[in-house]
């Protein structure tokens, strides 16, 4: 297995795409530390870790909390003895047209994607500078590449990502950790269950390989990116879109 030995942590690990990146880390030897706010589903997840010879923890955190973030990721160090893989991967939309948007709702998406992703890189930093080796990988997003109608807040986001993935991938290099972003598409997930049938058609028809993704599929690149595989690569935006956006 290509991550025996290694220690992920990955935040949003409840469900979606998260909770796909922590059964995959799992399957490739990583033990995983999982974060999110819901209990019942991180115990049902590191059960199911557990089930297939994994070894998981659960960490309940709200990652819009400063000190539930720094407290989380000290107690999954303490428990687990260092970090190697960080996946910030926790994320909301809260649409409405620019105009009508509410401060409240834009702090709220800024938070949790975006500062959620810096303070949990300042709190494994350490870590992963001591034994001179780390993967930093955030999940960012189409749209954070090429804007949406509707979700300014989301957009934004998103695009912060990928300028502080560049950001943080300079600083820390030359200490052999690489820090990277995965750019999903149209994902089957419950973000995505909320949209209308018709507005999923229609994006369909925009997707080259005619179909909508896997939270597996976004999973598949965060393994490669942690992988030693891909140790000359940082800074790297990867595009899982089935061509979406290209170039």
């Amino acid at each position: 297995m290509k991550l025996e030995g290694r220690v992920a942590l990955v935040t949003g690990a409840s469900q979606g795409i998260g909770h796909a990146c922590a059964l995959a880390l799992a399957r490739e030897g990583a033990a995983v530390a999982v974060a999110a706010r819901n209990r019942q589903k991180l115990d049902e997840l590191v059960a199911q870790i557990a089930a297939e010879g994994g070894k998981a923890a659960a960490f309940v955190m709200d990652v819009e909390e400063e000190e539930q973030v720094k407290s989380g990721i000290k107690s999954a160090i303490a428990q687990f003895g260092k970090l190697d893989i960080l996946v910030n991967n926790a994320g909301v939309t809260r649409d409405q047209l620019v105009m009508r948007m509410k401060r409240a709702d834009w702090d709220t998406v800024l938070n949790t994607n975006l500062t959620s992703a810096y303070l949990c890189i300042q709190q494994v930093i350490g870590s992963m500078l001591k034994q001179r080796w780390g993967r930093i990988i955030n999940i960012t997003s189409v749209f954070g590449q090429t804007g949406q109608a509707g979700q300014a807040n989301y957009a934004a986001s998103k695009a912060g990502l990928i300028g502080l993935t560049m950001a943080v991938a300079r600083e820390v290099a030359s200490r052999n950790i690489t820090c990277n972003a995965v750019a999903p598409g149209f994902i089957e997930t419950n973000m995505t269950a909320a949209l209308s049938e018709e507005f999923k058609q229609n994006a369909v028809k925009t997707i080259p390989l005619g179909r909508v993704g896997a939270p597996q599929d976004v999973a598949n690149a965060v393994c490669f990116l942690a992988s030693e595989e891909a140790s000359y690569i940082t800074g790297h935006v990867l595009n899982v879109n089935g061509g979406l956006l290209m170039g």
